[in-house]
């Protein structure tokens, strides 16, 4: 039996008993760690799961770093924006725990993968990310993040989401920035009749642009009555649904993460009608991986945003073929740019920049003496800089 088999049973049960064979196989190992405040290291032996071996492998990592590094990560516990840069150092902890030894991988009990590991986990390199990822915060302040889940009960657009709200508290929680998806619903309701902008990601992106947000989600969630069944005595209503949801960063659109929940079945205990109420409780149950999920794909993007850098927009408008050219070669020289790709079209230049730094970090280099002669910057956000040509 797979994973997604089980959790698909077990959500039709309505029971949220968990299965002891389940919990067996895949709650997290619990191991003594005696750690001195004063130590420099710690060294753990833990198992990770997952779907493939890579995954099982990154778990492991990340429990190591979770129960080997917990005194040395709680000493910062009174700092500002804790929670964003522990759980941060967490999505990174591929990148952190570099001394660690395979012990022994292979399927698991329920169709998945494991790997066992021992890892040393050091108290330098938890105080050198910390510090990393302190240091980006204090530049460009916390992440903003705006969320809009379109959801249907029984084929009718809901005013609110359960999603939608589940989203919004976990990223609240971790230390976001987090603009509510009720406030684009009135937005909408002003500037267009179509107050539920049904596929219209534009209007989404634009909208939490004007916010100044980071990154915005946007996804649809729907869940259909399927009738009432006797549960251990309680009558259920039951319900069948689906979901999708896509990260996108605000100022380019580009595409982060898709996440689905695909083909649920879940209960409302205790609910004798196909009431919205009853499909709300049955879709935020069913939903619970799905936030999961969502904010995982959020600290990894956010994680790798720190550490391996991103993509950069740069556009040019006005610029001459030549002076374009020139201008990439000089981008391409700047430090912790890894690659430059270019696109010219009628006067004006886009550049897609990979590299270790934000765009405002990239405007600082270019309002240098050296770049007045041929652009000059209008706007910068996270991840573009505009600018025009002043070149010959």
């Amino acid at each position: 039996m797979t994973i997604k088999s089980i959790r698909t049973s077990y959500w039709a049960t309505s029971c949220w008993v968990l299965p002891l064979c389940f919990a067996a196989s895949v709650l997290p190992e619990r191991v003594a760690v005696a750690q001195d405040a004063n130590a420099t290291s710690v060294e753990v032996t833990v198992t990770g799961e997952g779907i493939s071996e890579d995954d099982a492998r990154n778990d492991a990592l990340r429990k190591a770093l979770e129960q080997g590094g917990k005194v040395f990560i709680d000493s910062y516990s009174e700092v500002e924006n804790y929670t964003l840069v522990r759980d941060t150092i967490y999505a990174r902890a591929e990148g952190i725990v570099k001394d660690y030894k395979i012990l022994e991988k292979g399927d698991s009990a329920i169709g998945a993968k494991f790997c066992k590991i021992r890892a040393v986990i050091s108290k330098d390199s938890i105080a050198s990310t910390w510090g990393e990822v302190q240091n980006v915060l204090d530049q460009v302040g916390r992440p903003g993040i705006l969320v809009f889940i379109l959801e249907r009960i029984d084929g009718v657009i809901q005013d609110s989401s359960i999603l939608e709200s589940k989203i919004e508290k976990r990223l609240l929680d971790a230390g976001f920035a987090v603009y509510s998806g009720a406030q684009v619903r009135a937005i909408a309701e002003n500037e267009s009749a179509d107050a539920h902008m049904e596929n219209n990601i534009a209007k989404v992106q634009a909208i939490a642009k004007n916010f100044g947000t980071q990154i915005f989600i946007h996804g649809t969630a729907q869940a259909n009555w399927a009738g009432v069944k006797d549960l251990y005595g309680t009558q259920t209503a039951m319900f069948n649904g689906d979901g999708m949801v896509k990260m996108f960063y605000t100022d380019t659109g580009q595409l982060l993460a898709s996440e689905s929940l695909a083909n649920w079945r879940g209960g409302a205990r205790g609910i004798n009608t196909h009431s919205p109420q009853a499909g709300k409780m049955a879709l935020g149950n069913a939903g619970v991986e799905l936030v999961d999920r969502v904010y995982a794909s959020v600290m990894k993007r956010w994680a790798t945003r720190i550490s391996a850098g991103g993509e950069i927009t740069l556009e040019v408008e006005g610029i001459k073929a030549g002076t374009a050219i020139k201008l990439k070669k000089k981008l391409a020289a700047l430090p912790k740019v890894k690659r430059v790709n270019q696109r010219f079209s009628k006067g004006i230049a886009t550049y897609r920049i990979v590299a270790k730094m934000t765009a405002e970090q990239l405007a600082e280099y270019l309002v240098e003496p050296e770049w007045e002669s041929l652009i000059e910057i209008v706007d910068i956000t996270l991840n573009r800089v505009q600018a025009k040509g002043v070149g010959k």
